[in-house]
């Protein structure tokens, strides 16, 4: 699984918010950036997604609908997963994980562990 460029994470931010399906007119009305980006910029962005598969779409009227193929923890933990599976040493990449995550976190991780482990 690719990363997403800083446009794409944006459109994303706005779809994982969202409720429901949202067309390109929704998302570029969403979208907080400036300069303003072009409707056809955002509808690029869509359908790029749509090509990755990290977005579905279906029809609304005569325009399409988006929303994100994953919840947000789910596309993270692909991410996360896709990087480990692409390191030539895992447990080499694991460490530096580690050593780069907050106390607080590496104690949340010891504890998702256990669970995990009881629940096997």
């Amino acid at each position: 699984m690719r990363r997403l460029g800083e446009l794409e994470a944006a459109v994303m931010e706005v779809l994982w918010a969202a409720t429901g399906p949202l067309t390109v007119r929704s998302v570029l009305g969403l979208l907080t950036r400036e300069p303003e980006l072009a409707y056809t910029t955002v509808m690029t962005v869509l359908d790029n997604l749509h090509r990755k598969e990290v977005v579905t779409r279906e029809r609304a009227g005569r325009a399409w609908a988006y929303r994100a193929a994953l919840a947000r923890e789910e596309f993270d933990a692909e991410a996360m997963a896709s990087v480990l599976e692409s390191a030539a040493d895992r447990g080499a990449t694991l460490m530096r994980f580690i050593g780069k995550i907050s106390p607080d976190e590496l104690a949340q991780l010891r504890t998702l562990m256990d669970e995990a482990e009881e629940s096997r």
